[in-house]
């Protein structure tokens, strides 16, 4: 399926698996990829994007920053790279004008409103759209923008902002957010003076944001701590860049959670252990060796896994696009593990999918208990977002009989290609087209 394809007929088909063997190559990450091609609006140039993921939201993003402006294109990458090049002309012929119909499906749209008001003082963009398991409000955004100078009003038709040239200040977040602290950053790439960020949000996808724009010109340090500090240069002093996209660690774990589930023997390529560490952990306590290997990590499972209990917390914790994953691997295990979401509310929506297939979950506020059972068995699920969609297939890889995901284009939104990645090592998994009657 070529990106940007309609998928809703589509059904991804899996059957009982294992052991898995060989290896798979993870892709650049989509949690970096769309705030680093918006990060191109800040200068002028030809931007290249390597290791790009070839996934549906990069397809939404590139439509919506053609349509203020930017030129995109992307191209297949050279013998022995991964993912796609994107080159993104900016002329700074920018209207910072970001139409409803675009904005309005994918969360990253709000990743443009750091950039555009930083450099041409105002926009006009759609309240985002993206996955929905629950509140994400962008607050803590706003306040942010609005200590620097920046003025807005929010309607039901979207967010309009206005500024002078953005001032330098300091900015204390009460949480961690990611989406705040890319934000705050890329606005104070050209503030006037110095913001001083505080319990800034720490995940590899801020380092490779900073990273990037540090490339373009710009005076940031702390980026990977707790404290990140920007020195606002002059317009003139950036220039576009060339950069490769950090690997996606959420990519990573789903390989290895179909390796933990359906034992083998695996080489994940380009798998970034550091980026990994408290998910590592815990697969490591359920029965699951990971060790580093040359370009990524050997995966190994060959008996039946334990339970553990989790909770999700800001990097460096465990990551809560990792909790489908492990709820699914927790399904199967021996013994009873209690699951708790401290991030997300609302992102316990896949469970009833999971009971599908025999899984015997109770929800109880913001913890999931888990009991595990011998096996799961193949049934129709639907994909109620990207992760919880992975966690699905990979369920039923594990599970005896057939199983049947339905709305796929959740999925096609952040994996590249994950059926033939997992066909690849041996797994019992397609993808057919469905006509719109059946």
């Amino acid at each position: 399926m070529s990106i940007g394809s309609p998928a809703g007929d589509d059904v991804i088909v899996a059957s009982t698996s294992g052991p898995l063997s060989g290896e798979v190559t993870v892709p650049g990450a989509k949690n970096s990829v769309l705030k680093l091609m918006a990060a191109a609006l800040l200068a002028d140039g030809r931007h290249l994007l390597t290791n790009v993921p070839v996934i549906e939201d990069v397809a939404i993003m590139t439509d919506l920053l053609g349509a203020v402006g930017l030129r995109i294109s992307a191209a297949p990458a050279a013998a022995g790279e991964s993912g796609q090049h994107l080159e993104i002309v900016n002329t700074g012929a920018i209207t910072p004008i970001a139409p409803f119909e675009v904005a309005d499906r994918i969360r990253a749209s709000v990743n443009l409103v750091g950039p555009l008001l930083a450099r041409f003082g105002h926009i006009d963009i759609a309240l985002p759209g993206g996955d929905d398991f629950g509140g994400r409000p962008i607050d803590m955004h706003l306040r942010g923008l609005e200590k620097m100078g920046a003025e807005f009003q929010v309607t039901p038709d979207g967010l309009f902002g206005r500024c002078a040239r953005l001032q330098g200040a300091a900015i204390e977040f009460e949480f961690p957010s990611v989406g705040a602290t890319e934000n705050i950053v890329t606005a104070a790439v050209l503030a006037d003076g110095v913001t001083v960020i505080t319990n800034a949000a720490r995940e590899p996808e801020i380092v490779d944001l900073c990273d990037m724009l540090r490339r373009m010109g710009a005076r940031i340090e702390g980026a990977g701590t707790n404290t990140i500090t920007v020195t606002g240069v002059e317009q003139q002093a950036l220039h576009a860049a060339t950069h490769e996209v950090v690997t996606d660690r959420v990519q990573a774990a789903t390989y290895m959670a179909a390796v933990a589930m359906c034992r083998g023997d695996v080489l994940v390529r380009r798998a970034n252990l550091d980026h990994m560490g408290m998910l590592v952990e815990r697969f490591r306590e359920m029965g699951v060796s990971i060790e580093p290997a040359d370009d990524g990590a050997r995966v190994r499972c060959d008996g039946p896994l334990r339970s553990v209990n989790v909770s999700t917390l800001p990097y460096p914790g465990f990551a809560t696009d990792y909790k489908p994953l492990i709820v699914a691997m927790l399904a199967m295990a021996d013994g009873t593990g209690i699951v708790t979401e401290n991030l997300y509310p609302g992102r316990f929506r896949y469970v009833e999918e999971l009971r599908r297939l025999g899984a015997e979950i109770d929800i109880d506020g913001h913890h999931a208990v888990i009991r595990g059972v011998g096996h799961l068995d193949g049934a129709i699920v639907n994909a109620p977002d990207i992760r919880a969609g992975a966690a699905l297939v990979v369920a039923g890889l594990a599970a005896q009989g057939i199983t049947e995901i339905h709305d796929v284009h959740h999925i096609d939104r952040g994996y590249d290609d994950i059926v033939g990645r997992l066909a690849g090592l041996g797994a019992s998994v397609s993808r057919i087209r469905r006509s719109a009657g059946a």
